[in-house]
């Protein structure tokens, strides 16, 4: 941009150095600011309260150790909460483990008494239908000997039933003593035509007999019958006895 010479002449005045013995020019003063036009963001800080005082370094120093001792307390707090919810887990998980032990202790407890339960039971079984059958083998012994007694002639079928096995004649019949005349009168004319003779015998219980004949023998004893019904029944320590 060019400036020409008049505006050099006008923008431009001529200096003169001042007298020494001239007084200082005034300063210029500001002029005064009228309110509205004061700036807005000039605040005059509030008045303090009477008695305040800013903190020491005794106050600083009481307040640190007071937030240590909150801290200290508060952080006590969450480690006795946190401690005391790790031991109840733990105390949980213990309480649990010792159930289940207990537990499976008294379940091999019940399971134990259940077997000893099912072997007495087999015992008792075993011992009722052992008593069962030796009381059904002295009644039985008790109403064949009461048979006997009342009904003799029941020793004719036997004597006839051995006479049958062996039809050899002259065979030897064993009787007890007392069932001698009672073998005769039934079966003497059958006795006669066999040519069979009638032996007493007193080792011979009543109601059974032995025939021989010819090397060959049959026993029907009380004795010899009575085992064999024993040994069906799976006994053999029961033999045949009488009343006195």
């Amino acid at each position: 941009m060019s400036i020409s010479r008049h505006q050099a002449v006008g923008a431009y005045q001529r200096w003169e150095p001042t007298a020494f013995d001239a007084p200082p020019a005034p300063e210029p003063q500001p002029e005064p600011i009228a309110a509205e036009d004061a700036p807005q963001d000039h605040v005059e800080p509030p008045a303090l309260p009477p008695g305040f005082h800013f903190p020491t370094a005794e106050d600083f120093e009481r307040m640190h150790e007071e937030a240590r001792a909150a801290g200290q307390q508060e952080g006590y707090a969450e480690g006795q909460a946190a401690g005391h919810a790790e031991g109840l887990e733990a105390g949980r998980a213990q309480g649990y483990e010792e159930g289940k032990a207990r537990a499976r202790t008294e379940a091999e407890q019940l399971r134990t008494l259940a077997d000893n339960l099912d072997a007495a039971l087999t015992r008792i079984d075993e011992e009722v239908a052992e008593e069962l059958l030796t009381l059904s083998i002295e009644i039985a012994r008790q109403v064949l000997q009461h048979t006997l007694a009342v009904q003799p002639e029941s020793l004719i079928d036997t004597v006839r039933a051995a006479l049958q096995q062996l039809p050899q004649a002259h065979a030897q019949i064993r009787l007890h003593p007392d069932d001698i005349a009672l073998v005769r009168e039934h079966l003497g004319e059958q006795l006669g035509h066999g040519g069979h003779r009638l032996i007493e015998d007193s080792t011979l219980a009543r109601g059974g007999c032995k025939v021989e004949s010819s090397g060959a023998q049959i026993d029907a004893s009380m004795d010899t019958r009575w085992r064999r019904v024993l040994e069906s029944l799976g006994r053999e320590d029961a033999a045949w006895k009488t009343d006195e």
